[in-house]
């Protein structure tokens, strides 16, 4: 020891101390990396995401080689400085627990908490160019690794602790997927970023939040004279029209207007049979169908309309594939007159809100910011009668969690118009 120069000795420890930060550096960056990432840069043919990801797949060895060299490193460096120390002041204990309690304090600081900083704070950099080392060296310590973890395993086991299955630990649940999506900041457009929301969002809508209820719901009625059906037919605003016999439960079929339009200019005799001819055979869903569900049976049964029945097999409501579209990317289709806007549910320069009875409260507590509860009644109208317990034959007040909602119209056994007032300081 006494021909090798100090410098000599003190430069090997300044290396060993960059080794042990290296180390430490890369364990927190690998174990920070953006795994999405990585497998897009992986994708586009990046050899260091590459490498990264083939050392991330195989976490206990990489953290058993990481783990292995580090403890070597730090137990090199405190047999250097006790080298040094012995070697520039001799063999003075004092001297020697001040030299072992100086080189703890720079590891602590410049190998370790600093070091795991910048691993944080960089981690897709640094693993990318620490992976292009750390392979080698794990081909290299195979044989050591394998050995150590030999003990681990024995150990583990003993604890009976199973290791993490690394597949598992790879799939992303729907919550983080969400998360994923609201902290992408502006990597998303937030156009695009609604959309995306919106269909994690399907499995908890059911068709009932979406549907036209049953009293808004244009249908024929073969019972009539033609001449309404033909006056009908002229002014209808939709596609497709549910047909029915006397009452809307007894629904027979769904006629497709244009070919219904079709029959008009014919100048034979039109009678209630030739409409018959043009119908095909209604579909009909359970209102407890989740929207995602029913965008999978559209498609399977290349349906576009179908009519929702409750238990009983009462007709309820109307879904169609363009309402179920609407609800993941939000209105695209012209409005129907007498329909109610999404656009015009909004507070005035009073705090205040018209609204019909029928609005759907999820519509509202999307377009107010409210926060009405969606697991009972689906409109204001269903609200306001549940907490009432009747209905009311004089304009009332109720307060809703910090909204008051007052009846302006009461019409036909149903809640027509009620006016929302939020806080002063809402």
């Amino acid at each position: 020891m006494d021909t090798v120069s100090p410098w000599v000795l003190v430069a090997a420890l300044v290396f060993l101390i960059l080794c042990s930060a290296f180390f430490a550096m890369a364990e927190t960056a690998l174990m920070a990396a953006n795994k999405f990432r990585l497998r897009s840069l992986a994708k586009r043919g990046h050899r260091g995401a590459i490498t990264t990801l083939w050392l991330l797949d195989r976490t206990d060895k990489l953290l058993s080689l990481i783990l292995i060299a580090n403890t070597l490193v730090n137990a090199m460096a405190t047999v250097l400085a006790t080298a040094i120390a012995i070697l520039l002041f001799g063999y003075e204990e004092s001297v020697i627990a001040i030299a072992i309690a100086l080189l703890v304090f720079v590891l602590i600081v410049f190998a370790e908490i600093a070091p795991k900083f910048i691993g944080a704070t960089y981690p897709e950099t640094i693993s990318l160019v620490a992976s292009t080392l750390l392979r080698p060296m794990m081909a290299v310590s195979k044989p050591l690794i394998w050995f150590v973890n030999l003990f681990v395993r024995l150990f583990l086991k003993i604890l009976r602790v199973k290791p993490a299955d690394g597949a598992a630990q790879h799939r992303v649940s729907p919550e983080e997927l969400r998360a994923i999506v609201l902290e992408s900041g502006n990597f998303i457009p937030q156009k695009h970023k609604s959309i995306l929301l919106n269909l994690f969002d399907l499995e908890t809508v059911s068709i009932e939040d979406i549907m036209t209820p049953r009293s808004q719901i244009e249908a024929l009625n073969l019972a009539v004279p033609v001449a309404e059906l033909k006056a009908q037919l002229t002014t209808c605003y939709h596609n497709k029209l549910p047909v029915y016999e006397g009452e809307i439960n007894r629904i027979i079929g769904i006629l497709h207007v244009r070919h219904a339009v079709a029959l008009l200019n014919e100048e034979d005799e039109l009678s209630i049979a030739h409409f018959r001819e043009l119908l095909t055979t209604p579909y009909f869903i359970p209102q407890d169908t989740s929207v995602f569900t029913q965008l999978q049976y559209f498609q399977e049964n290349k349906e576009r309309l179908g009519i929702i029945v409750d238990e009983y097999g009462e007709v309820q409501g109307l879904v169609t594939l363009d309402d179920i579209i609407e609800e993941m990317i939000g209105d695209f289709t012209t409005s129907v007159p007498g329909a109610a806007r999404g656009d015009s549910v909004c507070w005035d320069a009073r705090g205040e809100c018209l609204l019909e009875g029928t609005a759907p409260l999820r519509e509202i507590n999307k377009r107010l910011g409210l926060a009405f509860p969606l697991d009972g009644p689906k409109t204001v109208n269903g609200l306001m009668l549940e907490q009432l317990q009747e209905i009311p034959d004089a304009p009332i007040s109720l307060k809703i969690g910090n909204v008051v909602i007052e009846v302006i119209q009461v019409k036909d056994q149903a809640i027509k118009v009620v006016k929302l007032t939020r806080p002063p300081a809402y």
